[in-house]
């Protein structure tokens, strides 16, 4: 499952949360009245699943209302997403350099994997943005630049995103050929993707959005494979 399913997915996780607690309705009598631990006013009570090993819990809709997960995205999550949709940018235009420059299959196909995957995951957290704007408007996805050019460079932070491959390295990238592109390709991906590692890890530890966590965990292992596949190539 590549991440922008992920996302998908945790987009809704809470809402799958919310039906557990809003829409669940407690079994009713025939005649209309609940059981003891129901809603005493006609309306139908609320079953919230216990933990495994622990029983199921009846609760009032208001119960349910305030006990209800909040995920509202908070810093840490809008700093993921706006710097992982540039980093994911640097990555595409690598990639996109090695089928006229790299010279083994195993790199050029890698290089290939990373940009289907990584095309729609930026597409995905775009659509994240837009549902949870940053306060004031700042930090919007459309601040960073496009996919071309040298790997949307032209934001203001970036440089303190780690694993971010510098305007003279992308250049010597660009000028390599053969197995000189190969081997400085896997030095520069290698180093992103352990970059990007470093970002999610800072976005499950501080981060609140169910979204940002599916994607910041999709990282983590999509990620972490590629990279041992680069070791190996290397």
């Amino acid at each position: 499952m590549d991440m922008a399913k992920g996302l998908l997915r945790g987009l809704a996780g809470a809402a799958v949360v919310s039906a557990t607690l809003l829409a669940l309705a407690g079994c009713q009598d025939d005649d209309g009245k609940t059981g003891a631990n129901g809603a005493k006013d006609g309306r139908n009570p609320v079953i919230a699943p216990g933990k495994p090993g622990e029983r199921a819990r009846t609760l009032s809709p208001e119960q349910a209302a305030r006990e209800r997960p909040d995920d509202t995205p908070n810093a840490a999550d809008q700093t993921y997403v706006r710097g992982m949709i540039e980093h994911h940018r640097q990555a595409l235009t690598m990639s996109a350099l090695a089928p006229d420059r790299a010279s083994a299959e195993a790199v050029k196909g890698l290089a290939e994997r990373i940009a289907a995957a990584q095309k729609p995951e930026i597409g995905a957290m775009e659509r994240w943005l837009a549902r949870y704007p940053a306060p004031g408007g700042a930090g919007g996805s459309g601040s960073t630049g496009g996919s071309g050019g040298t790997g949307g460079m032209g934001g203001h932070d970036h440089g303190a995103m780690p694993g971010m491959a510098t305007e003279q390295q992308l250049k010597e990238l660009a000028d390599a050929r053969g197995t000189d592109f190969d081997r400085l390709f896997l030095k520069l991906m290698t180093a992103h993707h352990e970059g990007a590692l470093k970002m999610a890890s800072q976005a499950l530890a501080g981060g609140n959005n169910v979204a940002v966590e599916e994607m910041a965990t999709e990282v983590v292992a999509t990620q972490t494979a590629e990279i041992h596949r680069m070791r190996a190539l290397g």
